[in-house]
């Protein structure tokens, strides 16, 4: 039993000696996961509550569109773009805000708003949405060189067709037929129905293709069950 006592003593003295050397930096390690984990929990509690007031101001803004009341649209909006301008619901509620204020005659609000957008948003295609409808609102305005430098932003592949049709009209209301021909033309081979009909129509209206052996290339329109084209 003695010479177990001993050896227990031993073991004992060890373990005191190695705490000695090793024990500072042991509990330096457990306090900093410690706070590394309060950090990571404060961390997405935060970001929960932003997301949820966040989506507040959203909601506010689309029940004040829905509602027709600008003014407290508005203030929603600021508070929004000011205090959470990275999240995703901010550029949404510029959106629901900016078709708002054009619809009621703001112009240049709206305007406002859509650069807000192309300035702000953390998503390529919400940008590249806002320069094409804030292109669409320079045609309206026939402010048409503003409206051209606009879409000549790099953008989506995905928005190509959409783009050029765009340019087309900008380009035909700046009096430029050809280089608008040329556009729809482009826009031809890159939307599909029910838009394709729309710019097929304009380019027609211009007296077809620039070039009609590029025509040749552009695909046809499926035909329905019946034989007829849609």
């Amino acid at each position: 039993m003695a010479v177990y006592d001993h050896q227990e003593q031993e073991q004992l003295e060890d373990i005191k000696a190695w705490w000695k050397d090793w024990g500072g930096y042991i509990t330096a390690i457990v306090v900093v996961a410690c706070l590394l984990l309060f950090a990571v929990q404060g961390w997405r509690w935060w970001k929960a509550q932003q997301a949820e007031s966040a989506s507040t101001l959203y909601f506010t803004v689309s029940e004040a569109v829905r509602a027709k009341d600008n003014a407290r649209a508005k203030e929603a909006m600021s508070q929004l773009a000011s205090g959470y301008s990275g999240s995703g619901y901010a550029p949404r509620g510029a959106f629901l805000l900016a078709e708002s204020l054009w619809t009621s005659g703001d112009k240049a609000g709206a305007q406002a708003q859509l650069h807000w957008v192309i300035d702000h948003a953390s998503e390529s295609d919400l940008k590249d949405i806002a320069r094409y409808r804030l292109a669409e609102t320079l045609i309206d305005e026939q402010k048409f060189e503003d409206a051209l430098r606009v879409l000549d932003a790099k953008h989506s592949p995905a928005f190509e067709g959409v783009y050029a049709d765009t340019r087309g009209d900008a380009l035909l209301g700046a009096g430029r037929r050809d280089e608008a021909r040329a556009a729809y033309q482009t826009a031809l081979l890159k939307v599909d129905n029910p838009y394709r009909d729309v710019v097929q129509t304009k380019l027609d209206g211009l007296g077809g293709p620039v070039n009609p052996a590029a025509a040749e290339n552009t695909p046809a329109i499926p035909a329905g069950k019946d034989g007829k084209t849609p």
